[in-house]
């Protein structure tokens, strides 16, 4: 569990289930969590008192839709009838200030992962000099022409039924279609993770697993095309440091190859700053895997993140 849970109301109308991690020792950064898709805040519980011990003040909230933030527009599974993304961006800048206000003088890392990263890197180009790092982990940012017929499919759903209730297609292309790549599975959800018991957990848990709106499977689709287009790379701070992370089984970024494709179009941008990782043996939450994968690559994490912190402090109009 997080040491501190609160709510934070938002310009967007929202109430926010926010959680906090405070740092254990002298604090260096403060780290923004993005969860990702059907799933919840709570989750980061243990990658949070791992980056406290690193000296991070870590902030996670439940994204509209999800686990036990509440709006009058945002019932679960759906961000909003209209404008959704620009809500969720409206909500994590609610948390970013409100962490920047309780701890001044400090960098701010923005990590996500999965549909969190997608949101991460919304957030990056809508407000670029809000943040000091980026984090994307587990996110395919390259949807390719799957995507484009997704969008297809999800047009022909909001006309037939409208876009405030489930999608019948889009979790047998996603979800449903990764389980069944997994060889020998022995749940629908290893394609999560090799422990058994992280992928227990999240079945049993009621706040994981929900059908997802036509709308908000919508957005997703909508801003990532958008966002991991060359005009919107050229939104981002070309020093901008951004840590890249997928693993070689994880078939929701095509084994990984999603994020070597990403990582070449950030460098066709001209990003400087651009760490790319694709962990051998992992599948889709790294923070989820067995000790023998997860900890290394949040070793590298949490080393990454005090380079960054130890580079701006050095910069002498931050000091």
């Amino acid at each position: 569990m997080f040491s501190k849970a609160e709510t934070l109301k938002t310009p967007s109308g929202a109430t926010l289930a926010l959680r906090h991690e405070p740092a254990c020792a002298d604090a260096r950064g403060i780290l923004l969590v993005s969860h990702g898709l059907a799933e919840h805040s709570a989750r980061y519980a243990a990658f949070a008192a791992r980056m406290a011990k690193d000296g991070f003040h870590v902030y996670a909230h439940d994204h509209r839709g999800h686990g036990f933030t509440t709006a009058p527009d945002a019932p679960r599974g759906q961000f909003a009838p209209r404008n959704g993304i620009s809500r969720v961006i409206t909500d994590m800048r609610a948390v970013r200030d409100h962490a920047v206000a309780r701890h001044t003088g400090l960098p701010v890392v923005l990590f996500g992962h999965s549909m969190g990263g997608l949101l991460a890197l919304a957030y990056a180009q809508a407000h670029p000099t809000d943040i000091d790092a980026l984090a994307v982990w587990n996110s395919n940012l390259e949807p390719g022409l799957a995507g484009r017929i997704a969008q297809v499919v999800l047009a022909a759903e909001r006309m037939l039924k409208g876009s405030d209730v489930p999608s019948a297609v889009l979790p047998r292309l996603t979800f449903d279609a990764w389980g069944k790549s997994i060889a020998g599975r022995r749940t629908p959800f290893d394609w999560l993770s090799h422990e058994a018991d992280e992928v227990d957990a999240y079945i049993a848990d009621p706040l994981c697993g929900f059908d997802v709106n036509v709308s908000l499977w919508i957005d997703i689709f909508a801003t990532t095309f958008a966002d991991a287009s060359a005009e919107g790379l050229a939104r981002l701070p070309r020093r901008l440091p951004i840590h890249l992370v997928g693993g070689d089984e994880d078939p929701a970024t095509e084994r990984g190859r999603a994020t070597l494709a990403f990582a070449r179009r950030l460098a066709k941008s001209q990003l400087e700053d651009v760490t790319t990782i694709v962990h051998r043996g992992m599948r889709h939450e790294t923070l989820n895997e067995s000790p023998a994968l997860r900890d290394p690559a949040i070793d590298a994490f949490a080393g990454w993140c005090r380079r960054v912190v130890e580079e701006w402090h050095r910069i002498p109009e931050q000091t």
